[in-house]
């Protein structure tokens, strides 16, 4: 795909504050998200398990979704979920703090940014590593090959500009996994909804604990691909390892956020954005 991401990163921050259009493609659909977090990346079972061998299982976040249809839902906390078999489903996705970034042209502006994403140059930090999730390599093409509008197409319609310079979808999509095929490797299932009391009411609120993101993050890489099943053993391994992580990238949600002001306020005073980041272990980013 030819995309001029330059300076942009749409796909990456939450510029709804700054937006002068509305945002709301991912709340048209049967099932809204239970949270507030805008183009939360599905990761793959096998790529929650190599953030977790990477030491990086604070950066992760579970999505669920409110339920269409009253036959295939679970009620947790007051929330009817989505759900199968009577547990809610979800999929995992990383962390968006609050960084000070200037995307478009604007004025460095406080917006949830992924984590990822270096605040000053725009660039992903694992873009160029094993780390970098199959869905954000196809983007925008799984978009395209679905007949999706692309965040591209959203920037350039309110900023101008060019930035889906090729709009044929490449052959082969890495990370594009639909129905049963999504089951157990992107979309999961939490086996005991009990467990969740308290957790779902967290996670609407945009609250959820460390612990609470650690219990999906555990289900998630326990998950059987192609199935519903959950390996309990593997998924309290991976439970207390996400628990356990203190990686420089969840040092950096906590830093953003406890630095950050309001959602859409100005940060010009924020200096060596970047610099900040590194201070705390992140690695340079790539040139282009």
């Amino acid at each position: 795909m030819k995309v001029n991401c330059e300076g942009c990163a749409g796909c990456c921050i939450d510029w709804r504050p700054i937006a002068p259009e509305t945002l709301d493609h991912e709340r048209r659909g049967r099932r809204d998200p239970l949270d507030d977090t805008y183009n939360l990346v599905p990761l793959t079972r096998d790529e929650v398990k190599a953030f977790l061998d990477g030491g990086l299982g604070d950066v992760m976040t579970p999505r669920l979704f409110g339920a269409a249809d009253e036959t295939r839902s679970v009620r947790v906390d007051g929330y009817d979920l989505a759900a199968l078999g009577g547990r809610p489903v979800f999929y995992v996705g990383l962390r968006k703090p609050p960084k000070p970034v200037g995307p478009f042209g604007v004025d460095p502006t406080w917006l949830d940014t992924c984590v990822f994403l270096d605040p000053e140059t725009l660039r992903c930090r694992i873009h160029d590593t094993d780390l970098y999730p199959a869905t954000c390599g196809d983007y925008p093409g799984q978009n395209l090959a679905l007949g999706q509008e692309t965040e591209c197409e959203r920037v350039e319609r309110s900023y101008d500009g060019d930035r889906l310079l090729d709009d044929e979808p490449p052959e082969k999509l890495q990370g594009l996994a639909l129905g049963p095929q999504a089951l157990g490797s992107k979309l999961f299932v939490y086996p005991d909804p009990e467990e969740l009391a308290g957790v779902v009411e967290r996670l609407a609120a945009g609250e959820a604990t460390t612990a609470d993101r650690a219990l999906f993050v555990g289900a998630a890489a326990g998950s059987r691909p192609g199935t519903a099943a959950v390996d309990e053993q593997k998924a309290e391994t991976a439970r207390e390892r996400a628990m356990d992580a203190e990686s420089w990238a969840g040092e950096l949600v906590d830093a953003w956020t406890d630095r950050a002001g309001r959602r859409g306020s100005g940060a010009g005073d924020v200096s060596e954005r970047s610099a900040f980041e590194e201070r705390r272990g992140a690695p340079p980013v790539a040139e282009w």
